[in-house]
């Protein structure tokens, strides 16, 4: 029986959710919900009727207790990652502070191409009651708030001024979430008296309704071109990213690199695309790269870019290839693949490495250029396995942590970090032992993002791999900034490790300090001025204090013990290790990288500095990108 012309009265906050309920997508062959459910922390903004309508449908809708709106932005923004942007989580906040808070979740949900839906409180639409609690008032624009902030940092933007808006806004601001091409966070306000106006909804609007990713063919031209540029290739290469991974085509992108003996590097968000042991694997790329790949992006003559924005850490600053190199760009996005003079290829990146494929035809890649990738891929897994060794007469590091648990670890096991010296220590030296384990964020380079992101990722592989461990690596700065999760996966049942790694403060930034030619100065906690006694954290008594096991150690022995620990454990455990803040780094593998330096300075060692960035730049960087 048909239920055209038939009506349901619902507020604006029911109907919202009755239509999330409603949409599925395809995965594998299994229809599941595309929301997986949400993050809320409830106020007066979003309670009242936003809440009673997810109340309804917390089944379907399962809604997790948040413990602060930026980390649940980044949960979600992890959630996402893990299911390949394929399904996404809800934030809601209430007006005012709950909702800026949203901000710096929702940057890095853009500058990552993440989904993430925010549903927040708004102020009064009728202004009846304003100036009301928590809204800033601009005296020339009534019509401007706190959720205007939002329009730069979100793909798809709207204010809900009535109820039926909704109809053409909800499957807007889902296809853009679902977009490969325009893919990023969504905000939806709602202001408070919106949220509980009725309206007589189609119910035809509730249907349920299965979707699909969609694969974009790359035009045959462009396949064309790009298949002649890469058949006069004598030092080929491809830089495999992120979007490879989004589009499911890890097969595409082996079966080419194979057929045509073609060195693949990686990028930080492409990390996890091929298995370290993978033949033509020759490395992460750029400054958080290593020596192997960095070597052949020097002297390659075609760069075929899959799936990836090439962001400055990728490129080094655009010092990382040959001058008279010719880039290919695939990508589901034209703003993407046209960037620094590329011949773009503009779609789905599975189909267009099949076209390619199919389009070189008898090219072959000279034998000795493979070789000459493949003994640099090998100098550099010597460098690695010595780099990550525990010596005796070395202090512990970053990269001694990484290699004990890399050891240990399931091969399915999924690794998070974020922000501070991890990003460059876990890309150049975790080894990566399956496909799609590694989510070093990087993007937006948030630091907080580590345990927020390790729980939004348990909760996502709990639907899929629930016997796996999902661990973290996180700095002591990083842990000090955004702790409060562990507590929220204690609270769910959502088991991480999480290994806390404490040098002192920001070391990181304090060796780029001292790099510039400056004295150490407020990163470190030991050298800030303002530091009346500077005294050591007890992260294992905090983290116990939130429910968590928790254990320190004192080397990377005792951290294996641990490690193994923490595996059989059924709760969230936390490792702590002191690491050196000076020695121990990695130092190889690494491109320049353009930073800003004072052109003038009374500091003899901040002008040396200076000028040899300035030198740098002037021999090295491409012109023209």
């Amino acid at each position: 029986m048909s239920d055209a012309g038939e009506t349901v009265r619902l507020t604006t906050a029911q109907a919202i959710v009755r239509w999330l309920a409603a949409q599925y997508i395809e995965m594998d062959g299994e229809r599941r919900r595309v929301c997986g459910g949400g993050f809320g922390i409830f106020g007066h903004g979003n309670v009242p009727c936003l809440g009673e309508a997810l109340y309804a449908h917390r089944d379907a809708l399962p809604l997790y207790r948040g413990q602060n709106e930026q980390s649940m932005g980044f949960a979600a923004a992890a959630y996402a990652k893990y299911h390949l942007r394929r399904r996404f989580m809800l934030c809601t906040a209430s007006a005012g502070p709950g909702t800026a808070n949203l901000l710096t979740a929702a940057a890095l949900a853009h500058a990552n191409r993440l989904p993430m839906l925010m549903l927040c409180g708004d102020t009064f639409l009728t202004r009846l009651p304003d100036p009301v609690l928590q809204q800033l008032e601009h005296f020339g624009d009534p019509t401007l708030g706190v959720n205007d902030a939002f329009r730069a940092v979100s793909r798809y933007w709207d204010r809900i001024t009535h109820p039926a808006q909704v109809v053409q806004t909800l499957p807007a601001a889902l296809s853009t979430l679902l977009d490969p091409a325009d893919c990023g966070p969504a905000f939806l306000g709602l202001p408070q008296d919106v949220q509980g106006w009725t309206w007589d909804y189609p119910v035809a609007f509730f249907a349920e309704r299965t979707h699909r990713i969609r694969r974009q063919h790359p035009d045959e031209a462009e396949i064309a071109d790009a298949a002649a540029l890469l058949r006069k290739a004598e030092r080929p290469m491809i830089i495999a990213g992120g979007g490879v991974q989004y589009s499911g085509a890890v097969d595409a992108l082996t079966a080419l690199a194979e057929g045509y003996s073609i060195p693949v590097v990686e990028t930080i968000a492409g990390r996890a695309n091929l298995r370290a042991d993978h033949p033509l694997n020759i490395g992460p790329l750029g400054v958080t790269g290593s020596d192997s790949a960095n070597h052949i992006a020097e002297r390659a003559d075609v760069i075929l870019a899959v799936g990836t924005r090439l962001q400055d850490f990728t490129t080094g600053s655009w010092t990382a290839f040959a001058r008279d190199a010719h880039f290919v760009s695939l990508n589901a996005a034209r703003h993407d693949a046209i960037k620094h003079r590329s011949l773009p290829v503009v779609g789905d990146a599975r189909l267009g490495l099949e076209a390619l494929s199919a389009a070189l035809g008898p090219y072959a890649t000279p034998e000795m250029w493979t070789a000459r990738a493949q003994g640099e891929r090998a100098k550099w897994d010597a460098y690695v396995a010595d780099n990550v060794g525990t010596g005796t007469n070395r202090p512990n590091s970053y990269a001694q942590a990484i290699g004990t648990v890399n050891a240990l670890c399931h091969r399915r096991d999924r690794v998070v970090a974020a922000a501070g010296g991890l990003p460059a220590e876990v890309t150049a030296n975790w080894r990566t032992l399956d496909v799609g384990t590694v989510d070093v964020e990087f993007g937006f380079s948030c630091m907080g993002y580590e345990i927020a992101g390790a729980w939004g990722a348990r909760i996502a592989q709990m639907e899929v791999e629930p016997e796996r461990e999902v661990i973290t690596f996180c700095g002591d700065g990083s842990y000090l900034m955004l702790n409060s999760d562990l507590y929220s996966s204690v609270l769910t049942g959502r088991k991480i490790i999480a290994l806390v790694l404490d040098n002192g403060g920001f070391a990181v930034i304090n060796k780029l300090q001292n790099n510039t030619g400056q004295e150490s100065f407020n990163n470190l906690i030991k050298d800030c001025p303002t530091v009346a006694e500077p005294f050591a954290v007890d992260f294992e008594a905090h983290a116990r204090s939130m429910g968590c096991l928790a254990e320190t150690v004192a080397n990377p022995a005792e951290l294996a013990e641990a490690f193994e620990r923490a595996k059989a454990a059924d709760r969230t455990t936390v490792i702590v290790m002191q690491v050196d803040p000076y020695e121990g780094w990695t130092t190889q593998g690494h491109t320049w990288w353009e930073i800003g330096t004072p052109h003038a300075t009374e500091s003899d060692s901040v002008r040396a500095a200076h000028e040899e960035v300035e030198a740098t730049r002037a021999a090295r960087q491409r012109r023209g990108v």
